[in-house]
């Protein structure tokens, strides 16, 4: 039996409202998922460093602050210098559809915004986990 996947779900930057990362934490954890949730506030690097340290499938921000065009950019980056090109990097908030292009484009997984359902995410997180796993 495969280890249950991993998840940390992360708060970057100045962004105090977690509330949404608080409910996608309990639904994925309610999915059979392990859930690490980093508190608000985080920098790049200390998600990156949390990720590693945790040894995790997948790194989920929420992000609602309007800084995504600098988060995702530098998580993705931060990553690639820690060859952590297994670890699926996803998230949500408020993210224009052109920007999400922009992130998908450099590497980042499915984004998703507010109200999206959250058997829709449980169901993404899974196949793309299972589908990095197998390629390994």
């Amino acid at each position: 039996m495969s280890r249950p996947i991993r998840v940390l779900v992360a708060k970057v930057g100045l962004d105090g409202h977690d509330r949404g990362a608080k409910v996608i934490a309990s639904f994925l954890r309610d999915a059979g998922m392990e859930v690490i949730y980093t508190g608000l506030r985080q920098t790049p690097e200390m998600v990156v460093n949390a990720a590693l340290q945790e040894d995790v499938d997948v790194i989920g921000v929420s992000i609602l602050s309007g800084a995504h065009m600098t988060v995702f950019p530098k998580i993705i980056n931060l990553m690639k210098e820690k060859s952590m090109q297994n670890v699926l990097l996803t998230g949500g908030g408020i993210i224009p559809v052109a920007d999400v292009q922009k992130l998908e484009d450099l590497g980042c997984g499915k984004l998703f915004p507010p109200g999206t359902d959250t058997s829709v995410i449980i169901d993404y997180v899974r196949k793309e986990v299972e589908r990095r796993r197998s390629a390994n």
